[in-house]
């Protein structure tokens, strides 16, 4: 009962005047992964898709600790999955974003998990529970495109930060006083009966949020739109081709020192799908210029791709690096190993890439295709982040990759234009 009352005083606390938010510069941007179903059911152990993810460069995974699932009888919990899924995680070194999400029936009267809880103190009592289970994690989310009506029921942003964001970020700082809380999560887009993420920002921010980040889901809106162009500018959706929207937005709202992390984008190929999907060299394409895009873009901490493995239906999402068999993509390279023109003078190109994994410094090459096989025309070291900048001799319809030879591994072929 005591320590009820302390989770409701928090609660009220939250709510009524907020709590000190804590706003952690990252020292630079951290690119990962998400994807449960592949990361709890996938092929082999958890030790074994970790080890993948780390060879992969994953240097985050974003993992959803579903409540309903979770906490399915009141006071009885069974976090077994998530256990196996973090500690694999922390073998590795990846740094986990864990996402609170999913009301069990007992807390909204029987109800779908996209219903809120009837009480702020239930959600706030088990995002301490789950603060205390894992107090090593300081980055946390709370709930998953509350814009949306499939995933919170209203899709309103006043009972988003009331009833979930608040309560949930003052548990868990209490437990967690350095924990780094991130509101939002929004789609590019409100759909039917939703809020489009321009008006719940704003929303948010006369509510009274309290968070030190703002997590969305930038993704393309169409096949033909790429990080860098193709967005709406005029308009209340936000992808990754006008994030400037997301980044004035959330300035204006929540103040200069709230960070950004775009912790869901996914860009889907043909094949399989016929609408919806880019051919698979686009896709690599854009998974590398998404790097560049969130690195360019001031307070950006994380860019984590969506997903690893493509679904098994058609009508869901084909956004993986490999696909539904296992089969890799050009993608998965691109995401190891991206590398992006940044401009072009007469027979000078200068690129952007960055070599994953590694720690500090790390070498690299870049290659020219020349009189049919690969000719070294650079050699360096990264910086400390494992990024280059580097300007090389090749003109137009020149094929350029970057290597890492710590591994052999090699990044798709980048045509310069």
């Amino acid at each position: 009962m005591a320590r009820r009352l302390a989770i409701v005083c928090a609660v009220l606390a939250a709510v009524a005047v907020g709590v000190p938010a804590l706003a952690p510069a990252a020292p630079a941007l951290q690119v990962g992964i998400t994807d449960d179903a592949w990361l709890m059911f996938g092929p082999g152990t958890a030790e074994e898709r970790a080890t993948k993810l780390h060879d992969m460069g994953a240097e985050i995974v974003r993992v959803t600790l579903d409540w309903r699932r979770i906490e399915s009888r009141e006071g009885t919990f069974d976090w077994e999955r998530e256990d196996a899924t973090l500690d694999a995680l922390r073998a590795q070194g990846i740094t986990p974003i864990l996402v609170l999400w999913g009301t069990p029936g007992w807390a909204n009267g029987g109800r779908a998990a996209n219903v809120p809880p009837g009480s702020a103190a239930d959600f706030a009592e088990f995002a301490q529970e789950a603060a205390t289970r894992y107090s090593w994690v300081r980055r946390w989310i709370i709930w998953n495109e509350p814009n949306q009506r499939r995933w919170l029921v209203p899709a309103s942003p006043v009972l988003y930060v009331t009833r979930l964001l608040n309560p949930a970020g003052a548990a868990i700082k209490s437990v967690i006083p350095s924990a780094t809380i991130a509101g939002g999560a929004t789609a590019p887009r409100g759909g039917k009966g939703g809020t489009s993420p321009v008006d719940f920002i704003r929303g948010m921010g006369r509510a009274g949020a309290r968070l030190d980040a703002y997590a969305h889901h930038p993704h393309p809106l169409s096949p033909a739109e790429s990080p860098f162009k193709g967005g709406c500018d005029h308009c209340t959706t936000i992808s990754m081709a006008n994030l400037e929207r997301l980044l004035t937005e959330t300035r204006r709202a929540f103040g200069p020192r709230t960070r950004i992390w775009l912790t869901e984008l996914g860009y889907q190929t043909n094949p399989p799908d016929k609408i919806l999907g880019v051919r698979w060299g686009t896709q690599a394409r854009d998974v590398a210029e998404a790097q560049r895009r969130a690195y360019l873009a001031p307070r950006v901490d994380v860019l984590i791709q969506y997903l690893v493995r493509d679904e098994q239906s058609t009508a869901a999402w084909q956004s993986g690096l490999e696909t539904a068999s296992g089969r890799p993509k050009p993608a998965m390279q691109s995401f190891t190993l991206p590398l992006v023109q940044v401009s072009r003078r007469g027979a000078t190109t200068r690129v952007w890439g960055q070599v994953r994994p590694g720690d500090g410094a790390r070498p690299y090459m870049l290659e020219r295709f020349v009189g049919g096989s690969w000719t070294q025309v650079a050699q360096a070291q990264t910086t400390a982040r494992g990024f280059l900048t580097r300007a090389v001799r090749a003109t137009r319809g020149d094929r350029l990759r970057l290597v890492d030879p710590s591994t052999g591994m090699a990044s798709p072929t980048l045509v310069v234009t």
